[in-house]
């Protein structure tokens, strides 16, 4: 079973699975969600605990010798498995075995990256997911971020206002772990109760991280200053501009598909899984193609391309300066609509 982050509460009340498996790519949330169902488990039992780490050259057979074997220590146990990388068929084959064979006094909880489409398609993972709990992690989107960071101040017993908590989401775009460190650094500098706005800012260091996936999101959702600093800060940070231009040009691309399929009359949802598009980015298009039309995405495609010789050194010009002007006028900048 798959449920989302924020109703892993509920389901542990119900039960410990056999098998918990948090993935994703935000190490914050994922480390917190691990951290939150072995407290769980803790809670409920199970003391002893084995770790393994998996990587190449694993053997899936000490992962079963490891479940059948009697615990020493404690009379109920965690199998905790940390992945580095995408799992193998082979062990998924093991954990399918695993959760047939698995008693009551054994849980198995995994952790690691995201899980792609192709890895939650196959036979062994669907047969797992029959015994499992399945929780996906997905970045915080920029738009709650200051919500998210409110929320973490109130843990502990602070609060800021919407100004405040606006410019430490910018200071902490991308960056969790390090919003994490900034906030618990807030609980430690100033007292509980309201924060004052000019002490934050003197306190908070810039920690943003981006990337340029966050670019095209930012693109896509229209937000053109958070495109222009995402565009400022690849370029300070020495992103190299074929991979920026290479994760715009695949947003524009997809939407003209989109576009396309929509004129066509297909159904936006199936377009957007043929597109591999899901969760929080399947809001993001459909913002983007109520304000861009297919010839304003046919000029963007065109415009790529260009900017793709400039990078490559073949035409003249500034590859960072033309992403710029691409990239806002697509989302939205009324300077640069014409493009």
């Amino acid at each position: 079973m798959q449920i989302r982050l924020e109703a892993l509460d509920t389901a542990l009340r119900k039960e410990i699975a056999p098998i918990s498996w948090v993935h994703g790519d935000e190490p914050l949330l994922r480390i917190e969600a691990t951290d939150h169902l072995r407290a769980a488990m803790r809670q409920s039992g199970f003391q002893e605990r084995e770790v393994f780490n998996v990587e190449r050259g694993f053997k899936v057979d000490a992962l079963l010798a490891e479940t059948q074997a009697l615990s020493l220590f404690a009379s109920s146990r965690i199998i905790e498995l940390r992945l580095n990388g995408k799992p193998t068929k082979e062990l998924g084959a093991a954990l399918g075995q695993a959760a047939a064979t698995l008693d009551a006094s054994t849980r198995i909880l995994l952790s690691g990256p995201r899980l792609d489409r192709a890895t939650t398609e196959t036979a062994w993972f669907r047969e797992l997911d029959r015994h499992a709990l399945i929780v996906p992690v997905y970045p915080i989107e920029r738009a709650k971020l200051p919500q998210w960071i409110a929320q973490r101040l109130g843990r502990q017993n602070q609060k800021a206002d919407p100004q405040t908590l606006d410019f430490l989401a910018e200071r902490v775009e991308g960056n969790l772990l390090a919003a994490h460190q900034e906030i618990r650094k807030l609980g430690l500098l100033f007292s509980e109760g309201p924060l004052p706005a000019d002490g934050v800012r003197e306190a908070v260091l810039n920690v943003a991280r981006y990337d340029a996936f966050g670019l095209a999101d930012a693109m896509l959702a229209g937000d053109i200053a958070r495109t222009l600093r995402t565009l400022e800060g690849l370029r300070a940070e020495g992103e190299a501009p074929p991979l920026v231009l290479w994760a715009l040009g695949d947003a524009i691309r997809n939407l003209a598909r989109l576009s396309e399929g929509r004129a066509s009359g297909r159904a936006p949802a199936s377009m957007m899984r043929e597109l591999r598009i899901f969760g929080p980015r399947e809001a993001l298009y459909q913002r983007a193609l109520q304000r861009l039309d297919a010839g304003r995405l046919e000029r963007a495609l065109q415009a790529a391309a260009g900017i793709d010789r400039i990078a490559k050194g073949i035409s003249p010009g500034d590859a960072w300066s033309e992403m710029m002007s691409l990239a806002t006028s697509l989302a939205g900048a009324p300077s640069l609509a014409g493009n």
